[in-house]
C-alpha cells in the first residue's frame, strides 16, 4: 500500500513497553514452538548484529523512529530500514534478487503480489505466532507459513461530501454510478500499472464486472477519469478535499475519512463508498537466503507485537492485523471497514495479473 505524506499531526499510539519484559521470547526467539520458528534454538541471539528490513517507501518515511529504537534497545541489534518502492516494485526487486537478497526480512508485499513472491521462493518458512484476528488474513496453503499478515486496508472510491453538498449534487454510491454523465470529469484514480491502490481498483472492477471489465473501463475513460502515476498525485494533487484540485471523487482507502475531520464540526468531510472496495493485506516474511535469518524472524515478531500494531493506524493509516487493538477515536467513528468487499481469488490474480495489466494499459493508451 503506497501512501506518502499523509496528515502531519498524527499522534502515534503506543501501549507501553510490554515487550521489555518478554524481549528474549518474542524478539530473539527463545522457547520451543517448532522447527520452523526462531524459538527452536534457545541459545540464538541477535545482539550485536545488523538486520536489514526491506519495505515500501511509506514505512521507511513514516514509521515511528522511537519504536525502532525500542526494538534495537531490547534486542541489542541494529535495524536498518531500506525503502524499496511500492508493493509491485518491492516484489519485483525481491524476486530478481532471490538468490542474493537485498535484505533479511521484507514488509509490504500485499495480496495482489504475494502469489508471485511465494511461487518464486522469495520467502523462507517461518510460521509466526499471530495475534487475535490475524488468522482471517493469512494466505492459503504454503503462503501461510511464509508470510505473516501485518495490516489491512481496503481500496475504495472516496467522495468529498462537502463538495457535493455545496454544489447540490448527489454523490455517487457505486461503481456503476462512476460512468454516469452526472459525474463526468469528477473522478481521479492512480494508474493500475504504476501503483498498488491503482491495481486494487482495477481488481475491484474485474471482480465486479467479470469479463465485461474492459468495457467498463472504456466507459470510465469516456466519462473523463483522470489517471495519475500514484496515490499521492491523485489524493493530494487532484482531490478537492485534500488539495486545490477539481476532482471530488478519488480512489483511496476506507481509512481516509478518518483524516479529513473538520475542526469546527468534528465530522469528516469525506466518505468511502463501501460497495466499491477491494481489500489489501500487507505481509512480512523472512527472506530466503537471508544473512541474518534469526534477526529477520525477530523483526516479523516485532511487527506483530502489540505496540507496533497499535502504532499502525496513525503512522501508516491502515488497520492492524490484531483486531484486539483499540483504534483511535476518529477511526472508530469514521474509518469503517466494508462488510462485503469485492473479491478476486489469489489464484486468479496470479494467473491473470500480467495479462490484465497489459490489456488495461492498451485500453487507457488508446
Amino acid at each position: 500500500m503506497q501512501r506518502t505524506l499523509r496528515a502531519t499531526t498524527a499522534t502515534v499510539l503506543t501501549t507501553g513497553l510490554v515487550m521489555a519484559a518478554t524481549a528474549s521470547c518474542s524478539l530473539i526467539g527463545e522457547g520451543d514452538d517448532g522447527p520452523d520458528r526462531a524459538s527452536s534454538d534457545p541459545s540464538a541471539s541477535i545482539a550485536g548484529t545488523t538486520i536489514t528490513l526491506v519495505t515500501h517507501d511509506t514505512f521507511a518515511a513514516d514509521f515511528p523512529k522511537k519504536l525502532v529504537k525500542q526494538f534495537e534497545k531490547q534486542t541489542g541489534a541494529k535495524l536498518e530500514i531500506r525503502a524499496g518502492g511500492d508493493a509491485g516494485k518491492l516484489t519485483t526487486s525481491l524476486a530478481l534478487n532471490q538468490k542474493n537478497p537485498i535484505g533479511d526480512v521484507a514488509f509490504g508485499v500485499d495480496n495482489t503480489f504475494a502469489s508471485r513472491a511465494i511461487d518464486e521462493d522469495v520467502f523462507a518458512t517461518y510460521a509466526a505466532e499471530l495475534p487475535p484476528g490475524a488468522d482471517e488474513l493469512a494466505l492459503d496453503g504454503d503462503g501461510a507459513d511464509r508470510l505473516a499478515p501485518i495490516d489491512q486496508a481496503s481500496v475504495c472510491v472516496n467522495v468529498d461530501t462537502a463538495w457535493f453538498e455545496k454544489n447540490d449534487i448527489d454523490p455517487p454510491a457505486s461503481l456503476d454510478d462512476l460512468t454516469d454523465p452526472a459525474y463526468k470529469d469528477l473522478l481521479v484514480a492512480p494508474g493500475a500499472s504504476s501503483s498498488s491502490p491503482g491495481l486494487a481498483f482495477l481488481l475491484a472492477t474485474i471482480g465486479e464486472y467479470g469479463d465485461d471489465w474492459s468495457g467498463y473501463w472504456d466507459d470510465l475513460l469516456a466519462n473523463g477519469i483522470d489517471l495519475t502515476e500514484g496515490w499521492t498525485d491523485a489524493y493530494y494533487g487532484a482531490f478537492t478535499a485534500a488539495s486545490d484540485g477539481d476532482r471530488p471523487i478519488v480512489v483511496s482507502y476506507d481509512t481516509s475519512p478518518a483524516f479529513t475531520i473538520d475542526e469546527k464540526t468534528g465530522e469528516s468531510t469525506t466518505e468511502a463508498l463501501l460497495d466499491t472496495c477491494f481489500r489489501q493485506v500487507e505481509y512480512a516474511g523472512v527472506l530466503e537466503n537471508a544473512k541474518n535469518p534469526a534477526g529477520a524472524r525477530a523483526v516479523v515478531d516485532w511487527l506483530l507485537s502489540p505496540e507496533v500494531q497499535a502504532a499502525l493506524p496513525d503512522s501508516l493509516y491502515v488497520f492492524p492485523a490484531d483486531d484486539s487493538v483499540e483504534l483511535p477515536d476518529d477511526w472508530a467513528k469514521f474509518a469503517e471497514k466494508p462488510t462485503d468487499p469485492i473479491e478476486v481469488s489469489a489464484d486468479d490474480i496470479a494467473e491473470h495479473r500480467k495479462a490484465w495489466l497489459t490489456e488495461w494499459t492498451d485500453i487507457v493508451s488508446r
